[in-house]
């Protein structure tokens, strides 16, 4: 089946971006809609960003809107979130997921889920 990694979390200054990335293993991930979703101690996971299969169509949360940016690259079996204007309440641990399926990925209907990546935003 297929296997999730996140990477490129880290350090990151408020207004400063960064770049995560999603790699996938075991098989293609072609298929899936794609999704980030983001959490912090004590609260749910929350939903940050999705595209569909071939990356026509992109949903963002109202929180991130216009900061970040979700994209794929099919050939390189990546899944991308490119974050911009970093604010602290961004901080969370950031998780890549799969659904087949239609339609937006949501909590409920995840299929693959990664083991996340911590994105700290100092102020």
């Amino acid at each position: 089946q297929v296997q999730l990694v996140e990477s490129g979390g880290g350090l990151v200054q408020a207004g400063g971006s960064l770049r995560l990335s999603c790699a996938a293993s075991g098989g293609t991930l072609t298929w899936l809609n794609m999704g980030w979703f983001r959490q912090t101690p004590g609260k749910d996971r929350d939903f940050v960003a999705t595209i569909s299969r071939s990356g026509g169509s992109t949903y963002y949360a109202d929180s991130v809107k216009g900061r970040f940016t979700i994209s794929r690259d099919n050939a390189k079996n990546t899944v991308y979130l490119q974050m911009n204007s970093l604010k602290s309440e961004d901080t969370a641990v950031y998780y890549c997921a799969g659904a087949g399926g239609i339609g937006v990925v949501t909590t409920g209907r995840v299929e693959y889920w990664g083991k996340g990546t911590l994105v700290t935003v100092s102020s």
